[in-house]
């Protein structure tokens, strides 16, 4: 009789620290959405605990973005996924070019050194790069330059036929950076949060292409050099493997947020329609910091 009045008490008590759980779950998203509804534009922000998926958070998730640069951790992966299943080493040369053509109809189109955020490439015109420095300038410090090189070899219907084998379902990668014909006729590459959210499912499994691959990607990932939004108020010395995106009143961030070797979560941020960036950024890394708060040791106010 003991024993079955202390299994009752124990299961009432586990029964009322889910129902607590998720209270708090709900206070975290009530905080969010008061975070958000002081900024002039669109937002979705999609939450997720690796280890614990049924915490999660899902804010406007299917709305489509323009992708920015968040189209890139697609392009890794195409990349890391040709290099595991053909003859492609990551560490064979290819040739450095600005002249690329555009997908409306052909014509050439040349990048320019002053509309990237990464340089070095542009000094070393005409000579040749190996695809991993080029996947690791294209994701570390985003540069255009190493992104349209990787999708003229890649091709940007593989990259998204890729995603789709993957269960990103609406995310479209239909062309490279600068082409101008493209972006005026609204050919435009496009993500929503879900996407992101489920391509960085896969890079959490260590199963998306190989454990090594895995890893390698990951570690390119952590060594991100934008860390403004969901890396500025998390505490010092945690791992993000992150991947931002930034066009005109677009802002985002997605990515792996680590709380501990084997524990961690998912969060994406995306915005449109955000004319003050400085404000964009101060609630990104403001909600960062309360799901951070909230994963490690429980919502509190």
């Amino acid at each position: 009789m003991k024993f079955q009045y202390f299994t009752l008490v124990v299961c009432l008590f586990l029964a009322c620290s889910d129902t607590n759980r998720s209270l708090q779950l709900s206070e975290l998203k009530e905080k969010i959405d008061l975070e958000l509804s002081a900024l002039e534009g669109d937002f979705a922000i999609a939450y997720k605990d690796i280890n614990h998926p049924e915490q999660q958070i899902l804010i406007n998730v299917d709305e489509r973005f323009h992708a920015a640069s968040t189209m890139k951790t697609p392009v890794l992966i195409e990349l890391y996924k040709r290099a595991e299943n053909t003859d492609l080493d990551l560490h064979d040369s290819i040739l450095i070019k600005t002249e690329f053509k555009s997908i409306v109809d052909g014509s050439p189109f040349s990048m320019e050194v002053s509309e990237d955020s990464e340089k070095d490439l542009y000094r070393n015109l005409n000579k040749n790069t190996t695809f991993y420095n080029l996947a690791y300038e294209m994701i570390t410090r985003s540069s255009n330059l190493a992104t349209n090189i990787l999708i003229d070899y890649l091709n940007a219907e593989q990259v998204t036929s890729t995603m789709r084998d993957l269960g990103a379902d609406s995310i479209n990668v239909l062309r490279g950076v600068e082409d101008l014909k493209a972006y005026r006729q609204g050919l435009s590459n496009t993500t929503t949060a879900k996407d992101l959210l489920v391509i960085f499912e896969h890079l959490s499994s260590d199963t998306l292409i190989s454990e090594e691959a895995n890893k390698e990607m990951l570690d390119i990932l952590k060594d991100q050099v934008y860390n403004d939004m969901i890396s500025a108020k998390v505490p010092e010395g945690t791992v993000v493997a992150h991947k931002t995106g930034w066009i005109t009143n677009v802002h985002h961030d997605s990515g792996i947020v680590y709380t501990s070797k084997d524990e961690g979560y998912i969060l994406i941020f995306l915005s449109k329609n955000a004319q003050d960036r400085e404000a964009v950024l101060e609630a990104a890394a403001n909600i960062s910091e309360m799901i951070y708060n909230y994963t490690v040791s429980g919502y509190e106010n």
